[in-house]
């Protein structure tokens, strides 16, 4: 079995596999079109040669959403334009609201109605915006086809999804009675991290005792953690050149963690394991393992259920963070750096409900991107 590339023109390649036909013996080629770096273009013809050898290949004219989906989604991992994390969420899309309804479609016989029937079927068990990122999934995947001659059309762009309520979302009201219940809670110094620096989760797992500086009231974020079912629990480095950010504490923070090293150096010498290591993480096992993210998230279901607010995931901290920065009147840029946004408009984006509150809080905020 052999492939090899053909540039057709800049970024356009022509994938050429030899293969045999096991009725006659004869040589024949089958011609695929691609659209990417000579890196990414090398990877699909790896990818198709195996496909063939293994008997898994199909015919463009024949192939299934399904089975284009997640080809696509492989690619896209494997060429490390999404996560492990993003490849996983994108799965689940697929088999949970794609596959069932839209799957065993050939791929270019799909219509702009089959697409308007999806999401009339989707609405009946998920809602707007879980309808949104799957087609958002999708759109992508046909993008692909589209360019490279599988299909002649994106039928996702003259179908759009349904649009999602511009909900009020979910934040911590009552700060200051959080607080004096997260001081007894286990992982209370986690949690009052989020709540006053705007660290994901992720974040706040991935922290280690060399990347704060107490007396200095720096907290630096350098790595992110990342679990999965394929790798397990890995770090990582943030997934953007904004994400890796030094963050201002307050007092308030600081002498939480003070009181959280004392805490981990007196179980250190009643284990006697010796002293606490300076890349040790602020929050891990016995053994010094990372916490897994979704057993801190289990975690905290658990204590908001305790104190009556089973609505306020943990993530609701970050954005209780950005909505107290925005009753301060801080400014955008600010706002967006210390939460590790790429660009101030992504910040403006997701909490314009909370400017709109205030017209002369959301004009500043347009302000200060101009300025910026």
């Amino acid at each position: 079995m052999r492939g090899h590339l053909r540039e057709r023109s800049p970024g356009h390649w022509a994938i050429v596999i030899d293969v045999r036909d096991p009725a006659t013996g004869k040589r024949k080629r089958r011609w695929h079109s691609f659209k990417g770096g000579k890196r990414e273009a090398q990877i699909e013809c790896a990818r198709l040669i195996a496909a063939v050898d293994s008997g898994t290949a199909v015919e463009p004219s024949k192939i299934t959403v399904a089975d284009f989906v997640r080809a696509r989604l492989a690619q896209w991992e494997a060429a490390g334009e999404i996560s492990p994390l993003t490849a996983q969420r994108y799965q689940q899309l697929l088999k949970n609201q794609i596959a069932p309804h839209l799957g065993a479609k050939i791929l270019r016989k799909l219509k702009p109605l089959d697409i308007e029937q999806w999401h009339t079927a989707l609405r009946g068990s998920v809602g707007p915006r879980t309808i949104g990122h799957a087609h958002r999934v999708l759109g992508k995947a046909l993008k692909d086809a589209a360019r490279n001659d599988i299909v002649t059309r994106n039928v996702t762009k003259e179908r759009p999804a349904p649009k999602a309520e511009d909900d009020e979302m979910v934040i911590v009201r009552d700060v200051p009675t959080l607080v004096a219940k997260l001081r007894h809670w286990r992982l209370g110094a986690a949690a009052m991290i989020a709540l006053f620096t705007g660290m994901r989760l992720s974040e706040v797992l991935a922290l280690r005792w060399n990347h704060i500086d107490l007396d200095a009231k720096i907290m630096k974020v350098r790595e992110a953690l990342e679990q999965t079912k394929l790798f397990g629990v890995r770090f990582k480095a943030p997934k953007s050149k904004a994400g890796r950010r030094d963050i201002t504490l307050p007092d308030i923070l600081v002498n939480v963690l003070r009181d959280h090293r004392k805490a981990q150096l007196e179980l250190r010498m009643q284990l006697g394991v010796g002293r606490l290591p300076d890349e040790a993480l602020l929050f891990a096992t016995v053994e010094g393992d990372p916490l897994t993210p979704n057993g801190v998230s289990m975690a905290w279901s658990d204590f908001a259920d305790d104190v009556g607010i089973p609505d306020v995931t943990f993530h609701a901290l970050w954005h209780t963070h950005a909505s107290q920065l925005i009753d301060a009147g801080v400014d955008i840029v600010t706002i967006s750096n210390r939460l590790g946004h790429a660009k101030p408009d992504i910040t403006l984006r997701v909490y314009a409900h909370m400017f709109r509150k205030d017209d002369g809080k959301a004009a500043e905020a347009i302000n200060s991107v101009a300025k910026w």
